[in-house]
């Protein structure tokens, strides 16, 4: 087993958190939405699934280069839906990831190799799936849906 990231949480305010990545990096301001929280720093849902987003977008960008394809860009538009759960408490349910490339698919022509794999290089979104259903699309420059 390889030893993962580690940050550190602090409480700076009632739901203020700074959140501490190491010395390399800055520190990030995080929030409870109004009315619990000011609405200083993104929420901890807001968190998840950027996580999930960035770790998408890096592993398709990964799988591009692999099958040399210049996407000329990737862009990702993510959220999530919330419920309660029998004991009446929010729990995140589902997330959606909405993918954009650059490029139309026809400049790609190895695209369906790409995005047949490049889902199972994310280490955070195929963790997340464990608990939480996660559903990608991707589309390219010209607006098609290509997954």
């Amino acid at each position: 087993m390889e030893a993962g990231p580690t940050i550190r949480i602090a409480q700076v305010g009632a739901y203020v958190f700074t959140v501490d990545f190491g010395a390399a990096l800055p520190g990030l301001l995080t929030d409870e939405a109004p009315p619990i929280g000011g609405g200083t720093g993104p929420v901890p849902e807001q968190m998840l699934i950027a996580g999930v987003a960035n770790c998408l977008c890096a592993s398709l960008v990964f799988a591009l280069g692999k099958f040399r394809q210049d996407a000329q860009g990737v862009a990702a538009e993510a959220s999530c839906r919330v419920a309660r759960n029998p004991e009446g408490r929010l729990r995140i349910i589902g997330i959606d990831v909405r993918i954009l490339l650059g490029a139309e698919s026809d400049a790609m022509p190895r695209i369906d190799r790409v995005l047949e794999q490049f889902q199972r290089f994310c280490t955070v979104s195929e963790s997340v799936k464990a608990g939480i259903q996660v559903a990608v699309t991707v589309e390219d420059g010209g607006g098609r849906r290509l997954a």
